[in-house]
């Protein structure tokens, strides 16, 4: 163990980053100079409960605590240290969903995550009424939807918050969202890094509410004081005793946010994108988008600048499955072996394999889909009699298959002449190099870059934001990741390969003459648990590090509809 790292936690030095994703809730500890010091995490999975994907708010509570738990045992383990306080705080969590609170702080409706697509005829009236698009998971069409449908619960919110924005509270007692998670609760204007005055007017009408605005938490940009942990807030997050209040709290932001972080993407013609449940990229514009478009959000960065994401609701999920599948086959086979071995494997036989994955055709669709029109997702593998039906091309098939809805919603962003210089990818897929991030460089014709800090994930992303906090006064976000954070690291850059464009050209044709099937398909009664949720959840067997969004990172039953976060 080093005696300065443990004299820098014992002096509280080091800031902490907290992420609550989709399959997973992750802690990390960053020292001085940004680098994980320390880490703890807690495996959690969505419920289905009464037609609505959720996670009960005492998950929530057992989840943070546990992860926090482990990182403490970490930084024992490591260090010889127990740390008490630190120099700043940051929480971070998927983006999103509904969490209507009333005047006494309790819950009034159980927690609809961003996976819950019920919300389309809010979406578009509210679309059509703001020009502009309102997503299904955003948290104002929960609010008008549940309006809609007369649920008895409007009538006592006092407050309407998302799962970042709900732990910073338990920790501060502050009603606040870093205006890059605002961003997925209602429309933000640029100029002045708020919600958009015009759009609260019109959308407070249509609703029927007497004060939108008062619904909504403040929003604060990357670097503004976000409060500080109080004694039950320490107590919340730690049960031993340890932790004291005082600690600064940077704004908590979405997991859109971090990823833009983490990846170095919040400056103007940057762009990232994040790999998990969820696949989505994000495009920092030069200036507006011409008009509305409904495979488009807009949403910001940390910093308040406007961001096109282009969000499916799948992603690597049934990359995952397969390779839990072929796991399974090698402890059955009486040789085991771990998770990033089988990935390796896989995506080895990949790279070798036809550029056109032979003729083999593979559909991700565990939800419905927004971007293609799909309402209900099922899973598929296609091919013709003659295709050439080997591993390799089976992987790379179920490769392309996973960034082929993305790059349909990208070629919108191509139409409105956005240009980014390069895109940089992050999630655990790319721990594995080589073909996950040519194949993404061929599906979106432009060059691929692996930051060597991608891979730490969101909690590292809102510890640097966290850590920002102290820096914010001299410099702007973008110079700060630019100079301090990302000045000395090497990035790994690969362009599009002529032959894995064509290849990817002729995959992306069969998935479009492929996905009326879906509808078909989805007729055929799903398997259920013996619980009765859907047997659609995260994304068992991929990669650590892999649970991104995210927003990252599918929404609601898996019968019907769902929708994307993160």
């Amino acid at each position: 163990m080093s005696d300065d790292r443990t004299r820098e936690i014992a002096d509280g030095r080091t800031t902490l980053g907290i992420e609550l994703g989709s399959t997973r809730i992750k802690a990390c500890l960053v020292g001085e100079d940004l680098t994980v010091i320390a880490s703890g995490s807690h495996e959690w999975e969505n419920e289905y409960v009464d037609g609505r994907w959720t996670y009960p708010l005492a998950a929530v509570e057992t989840g943070v605590r546990a992860a926090y738990a482990a990182l403490v045992a970490d930084v024992q383990e490591q260090h010889g240290s127990v740390p008490t306080t630190f120099r700043a705080v940051g929480v971070s969590a998927m983006m999103h969903g509904y969490l209507p609170f009333d005047a006494a702080g309790d819950l009034l409706v159980p927690f609809r995550t961003w996976r819950n697509t019920s919300t389309g005829p809010a979406a578009a009236a509210l679309s059509d009424a703001l020009g502009f698009n309102i997503p299904l998971r955003w948290s104002v069409a929960h609010l008008y939807q549940a309006v809609l449908d007369d649920e008895q619960h409007v009538a006592h919110i006092d407050g309407v918050t998302t799962l970042a924005g709900y732990v910073h509270r338990r920790l501060t007692g502050r009603d606040v969202l870093g205006v890059g998670d605002a961003s997925g609760m209602f429309p933000i204007d640029p100029a002045t890094q708020d919600y958009d005055a015009a759009m609260l007017a019109t959308a407070q009408d249509l609703i029927g509410v007497d004060d939108l605005r008062a619904l909504l938490p403040e929003v604060l940009v990357a670097g503004q004081d976000a409060g500080a942990l109080t004694p039950e807030g320490a107590a919340w997050l730690d049960a031993s005793g340890a932790l004291q209040p005082g600690a600064p709290l940077c704004p908590p932001e979405g997991d859109a946010g971090t990823g833009m972080v983490a990846t170095n993407a919040v400056a103007q013609r940057t762009g990232n994108v994040s790999v998990g449940t969820s696949i989505f990229a994000m495009v920092v514009l030069e200036q507006p988008l011409s008009t509305p478009h409904e495979e488009l959000d807009v949403v910001t960065t940390p910093a308040g600048d406007a961001v096109a994401m282009v969000h499916c609701n799948n992603g690597a999920s049934e990359i995952g499955s397969w390779a839990r599948v072929f796991g399974r086959f090698a402890e059955a086979a009486g040789s085991p072996v771990d998770a990033d071995t089988v990935f390796r494997t896989l995506l080895d036989e990949a790279a070798a394999a036809d550029p056109d994955a032979g003729g083999l055709l593979a559909v991700n669709y565990l939800a419905g889909e927004p971007v293609t029109g799909v309402a209900a997702g099922r899973p598929l593998l296609l091919r013709a009699p003659d295709a050439r039906f080997t591993l390799g091309n089976l992987v790379r098939a179920e490769l392309m298959g996973a960034f082929a809805t993305l790059a349909i919603g990208m070629e919108v962003l191509h139409g409105e002449r956005v240009t980014v210089d390069r895109m940089t990818a992050h999630g655990g897929l790319f721990r594995t190099p080589g073909l996950p991030q040519r194949q993404l460089a061929a599906a979106l014709r432009v060059p691929v870059a692996l930051e060597a800090t991608a891979s730490e994930g969101g909690a590292w992303g809102i510890a640097v934001l966290a850590a920002y906090l102290e820096h914010a006064a001299d410099t702007s976000l973008a110079e700060y990741l630019d100079t301090t954070v990302f000045g000395s690291a090497a990035a790994d850059v690969v362009d599009p390969d002529d032959r894995d464009v064509d290849g990817f050209t002729a995959s992306l044709d069969r998935f479009r003459a492929a996905l009326p099937i879906q509808a078909i398909a989805a007729t055929v009664p799903g398997a259920t648990t013996r619980s009765g949720e859907p047997t659609v959840a995260g994304e068992p067997g991929l990669p650590a590090d892999t649970d991104t969004d995210t927003d990252a990172d599918a929404d609601t039953d898996p019968q019907q509809e769902q929708d994307v976060t993160r």
